[in-house]
């Protein structure tokens, strides 16, 4: 039997490593050492002990190995399964399976399941459990679904079991590796140090280096403070497993060892003791917390475990970025090395770009994720374009992604995309073809732009009819178009597109995809969207940067292998640190304990013993935020059960030192908000009244203008006045204003055709509008549906009207005399009665006004009968007004009428006489939102009046401008 050795918590676990090696090789000849085969976990922790070795003097170094690249220790293995073809290979399974049963689980999660049956199927390798195992579940007091889930399993992983995946191969190599040593053992020392034996081959692995006679194991983050009753305790994987040292308990018990059996490797001691113990019962499992109060007091006073703790409780994620980011400044400062240990990546980037004010670059281990970079953003994009309509949205983030165009006249490029943005924003259409870029090209100067439209409408054009077919034929397309887009018009290559560390890795797993293609089969458009997406997601990409060499970022695995002397431990919330295990759709908790495979615990368990090593360190920080963007955040279970142990031992000092960790995380909180805290209180803008010079007021208003003054008369001023017109939406959608606008082209069509007020011709000129105006066809049918619930109503007031249209959707005029002003409008329709006189409507999609709202401010039609009467129509010349009417075939079809008298129109002549003339003086502001309807109504220019600063309340204040 070999050795089994520990490195205390909180000591620099590589320097360790390190010196206990030397120490035991001291005294043999130089090359002693090179015959030592060292086995670790990770690449990072290989170059840290490789410095470390090279650092201490001129010698040969052992052979080190990963433990994931033991499979290359031995020959003649059989070749694995590529994992991107046993993912393709399942997908197409899974598909015939939602084929047959689509009640399993939406297609959109095909890849999703084949990733995780890919990973059970390695799972299973790794624990070595049979497919038999899996056919041999006893499920009858199971949900259906696992009975299905099982039968598939049956047929499936038998198919896969002649063929080794990664998982599969790495213990094959294990086992041989294990037989070889029985009967020639390796000459020299086989140590493996950092891995904690989660994995079935790690521990069948490390069991065989073990029961070498040079063999050696160095456990990181063993526990010596742990109880012998609760170490027997962990033998119950369904209450331990999520207990950091259950997987040493584990593998312990393989080895036929108990904890005393541990040596220590060196002979360092713990950075913190005091605190490993507090650290160490507040981690007990939940059945044996009751020892909290027997063995708290045993702890002595805590205020010496606080020592070197820093609790922080961030408002909101941010400024907890922002405090991290000051600690790790101040230690950069100091000389000192610091690292931020965190599995959120959200935090780490936002403590990354808040060190960037600093010019401080941290060295991050994780790097970016592939598709978040500018190639695998426009790869995301384009992959999301096949069978499906090209929006002047995507179109223009295609045109303006940095990566378009660089092989080519990016400037140019990026003017015409500017004017092309501005041209679909005002005039559509909602999905634009090359046709349509085509057109708008011919009316602008001839300067390169005709072509540019043309490459455009080319490399994007075509792609909604798309449907399904083979994988590779999707790719082939994908790419084209991507490295076309990137060329630019007129060149050739691939732009920049394959450039830089994100172009290359982008490159490298495209070409994956490729070479696997032949097994992905015949896919949908949507399909191979998923697929891609779920490949890209994978990729990670680590740019080349001058990294400062004292500031680091670390994943969790780090905590074991790296040494520093100041960490934050950060986003400690639960569902973040530990995250929720990942649900399994194939077998539940009961199944794989049955089975012999990993319980869901077990991550947490990993997740506990990262936080463990790590909160033994020197000294630390842990850090959460109360709230993130959507609620209230829940500590983590592990920094949850630390405070109430304790809050839990005021005989201790408990509380005291929990305070003092909380004051001195809110000196760095009070720190972090004065960086954020403007310089001076700016005061809050007052609701505005501009007074602009009377020669530049408006000198001409449409009678929708009036209403608009009357309401909001900076909306006029903005407008008229600043000549700032609100700037229509990208994403072009079936709204109220398009309803209305097609309702009124539908009724002005089907009167000016003429012909009997039959309900069927109504419908046809409906439909053939709608066809040629609205292209959402859900949208076309709703309104084709709701103008049929109205049809009845509107040819029922056509059949009963004795009246003939003599105006439709035209224009007139008439000047308010004596001012200098001149009244427009567009009514929707005039009718001439028999007795000669006027009926003037006006359509609405919605509810009319009410006789009180018209009386107020909606005088549309009111100033529309005194226009007619004084001859604004010019074809109708003056001719007196009987009734105006506002006709409303929305859901509840209805008509407000007013009959015309002299007195009323005289009445709202008069108004608008008044209304004018004061704003033809100087001193009249126009002033915000004056008389809205609704506090919550939405104007196109509030947040130019800066509306929210102040309230409906508060008084205008008039200023002069201009």
């Amino acid at each position: 039997m070999g050795e089994v050795s520990a490195i205390p918590l909180g000591v620099d676990f590589p320097s360790a490593l390190v010196r206990g090696l030397l120490a035991r090789m001291e005294g043999q000849p130089p090359e002693a050492m090179a015959r030592v085969q060292l086995f670790l976990n990770t690449a990072r922790m290989r170059r840290r002990v490789v410095e470390i070795l090279t650092a201490s003097g001129a010698r040969l170094l052992p052979r080190i190995h990963l433990l994931g690249d033991v499979a290359a220790l031995v020959p003649d293995l059989p070749a694995a399964v590529p994992p991107l073809r046993l993912r393709l290979e399942l997908a197409r399974l899974i598909t015939a399976l939602l084929n047959a049963q689509p009640d399993l689980a939406p297609r959109a999660a095909t890849f999703d399941l084949a990733e995780s049956l890919a990973t059970l199927l390695g799972e299973m390798g790794q624990e070595d459990v049979p497919p038999e195992a899996i056919g041999a579940l006893d499920v009858s007091h199971h949900s259906a679904h696992w009975a299905r889930t099982q039968a598939f399993l049956a047929i499936v992983a038998p198919i896969f079991a002649g063929q080794p995946d990664g998982d599969r191969r790495a213990r094959l190599a294990v086992e041989a590796l294990a037989a070889r040593w029985q009967t020639r053992p390796p000459e020299g020392p086989v140590i493996v140090a950092g891995s904690t034996g989660s994995r079935g081959t790690t521990a069948l692995f490390m069991r065989a280096v073990a029961a070498l006679p040079q063999g050696a194991l160095v456990l990181p983050g063993f526990d010596r403070d742990l109880p012998l009753p609760v170490w027997e305790a962990l033998s119950d994987a369904l209450t331990a497993e999520d207990h950091p040292q259950y997987r040493f308990h584990r593998l312990l018990r393989d080895l036929d060892l108990g904890p005393g059996d541990v040596t220590d490797w060196t002979d360092d001691i713990p950075v913190a003791p005091a605190r490993n113990r507090l650290v160490s019962l507040s981690l007990r499992p939940a059945p044996v917390t009751d020892q909290w109060l027997s063995e708290g007091r045993d702890l002595g006073c805590l205020r010496a475990a606080g020592q070197g703790l820093t609790l922080i409780e961030a408002p909101r994620p941010r400024i907890e970025a922002q405090a991290i980011a000051l600690i790790l400044r101040k230690a950069a400062e100091d000389g000192r090395r610091a690292a931020l240990i965190s599995p959120d990546r959200g935090l780490t980037r936002m403590v990354a770009a808040a060190l960037d004010r600093w010019g401080i670059v941290p060295d991050d281990s994780a790097g970016e994720p592939l598709q978040q970079t500018a190639a695998g953003r426009l790869l995301r994009l384009i992959g999301h374009l096949p069978g499906r309509r090209l929006t002047p949205e995507t179109l223009l983030t295609l045109l303006k992604h940095p990566l378009t165009a660089t092989g080519a006249d990016r400037g140019n490029h990026l003017r015409w995309t500017r004017d092309l943005e501005l041209h679909l924003r005002r005039n559509g259409p909602p999905f634009p073809v090359a046709a349509d870029l085509a057109a708008w090209a011919a009316t602008r100067p001839a300067d390169g732009v005709a072509d540019w439209a043309e490459w455009v409408g080319a490399t994007l054009d075509g792609l909604e009819g798309i449907g399904t077919r083979s994988l590779s034929a999707h790719l082939e397309h994908h790419l084209r178009v991507a490295e076309r887009l990137a060329a630019g018009p007129g060149a050739t290559g691939s732009g920049a597109l394959w450039s830089a560390a994100a172009g290359e890795a982008a490159c490298a797993l495209v070409s994956d995809l490729r070479a696997e293609a032949e097994h992905g089969g015949d896919m949908s458009p949507a399909d191979y969207a998923e697929l891609f997406d779920s490949v890209l997601s994978r990729g990670e990409v680590r740019e080349t940067v001058t990294a400062h060499p004292g500031i680091m970022i670390w994943g969790t695995l780090e905590a074991r292998v790296q040494g520093a002397d100041l960490v934050v431990l950060g986003g400690l919330n639960d569902g973040t640190w530990p995250s929720l295990p990942d649900p399994d759709p194939w077998l539940n908790r009961q199944m794989r304990l049955a089975a012999g495979l990993l319980l869901p615990e077990r991550q947490i368990g990993l997740s506990a013993h990262d936080y463990q090593q790590a909160v033994a360190m020197p000294e630390v920080v842990l850090s959460r935020a109360v709230r993130d963007a959507e609620a209230e955040t829940v500590p983590s279970r592990w920094l949850n059960r630390l405070q109430n142990l304790m809050a839990g031992l005021p005989a201790q000092s408990g509380p005291e030192a929990l305070e003092e960790m909380r004051a001195r995380g809110r000196r760095w909180l009070t720190r972090a908000v004065q960086l954020e805290a403007p310089e001076g209180i700016q005061p809050l803008a007052r609701r505005p009244a501009p007074r602009p010079p009377v020669e530049v007021r408006p000198r001409q208003l449409p009678v929708t203008g009036i209403r608009t003054l009357i309401r909001d008369p900076y909306a006029v001023y903005a407008s008229t006045i600043l000549r700032l017109k609100p700037l229509a939406p990208l994403r072009q959608t079936p709204d109220a204003r398009l309803r209305g606008s097609v309702l009124h082209r539908v009724l002005e069509t089907f009167v000016r055709e003429g012909g009997p007020p039959e309900h069927a011709r109504l419908m046809t000129v409906a439909a053939r509008i709608l066809a040629e105006d609205v292209p959402w066809p859900a949208a076309r049918a709703l309104w084709l549906a709701r103008m049929e619930r109205a049809a009845d109503f509107f040819l029922d007031l056509e059949a009963g009207s004795e009246a003939e249209p003599v105006w439709l959707e035209e224009s007139g005029g008439v000047r308010v005399d004596p001012l200098d002003f001149r009244l427009t409008a567009r009514p929707d329709r005039i009718d001439r009665l028999p007795d000669g006189t006027l009926h003037i409507v006006d359509y609405k999609t919605g509810i009319p006004p009410t006789p009180k709202q018209q009386k107020a401010f909606e005088k549309q039609l009111l100033l529309e009968a005194a226009m007619a009467e004084r001859g604004g129509f010019r074809a109708l010349g003056p001719t007196p007004v009987s009734r105006v009417s506002y006709i409303g075939l929305g859901l509840t079809p209805k008509v407000e009428a007013t009959d015309i008298t002299e007195e009323l129109l005289g009445e709202v002549w008069e108004q608008l006489h008044a209304l004018i003339g004061r704003y033809g003086l100087r001193e009249q502001g126009y002033a915000a939102r004056r008389a809205v309807f609704e506090d919550r109504m939405a104007g196109d220019y509030d947040h130019l009046a800066r509306y929210g600063e102040w309230e409906m309340q508060d008084p205008s204040h008039p200023e002069d401008v201009g």
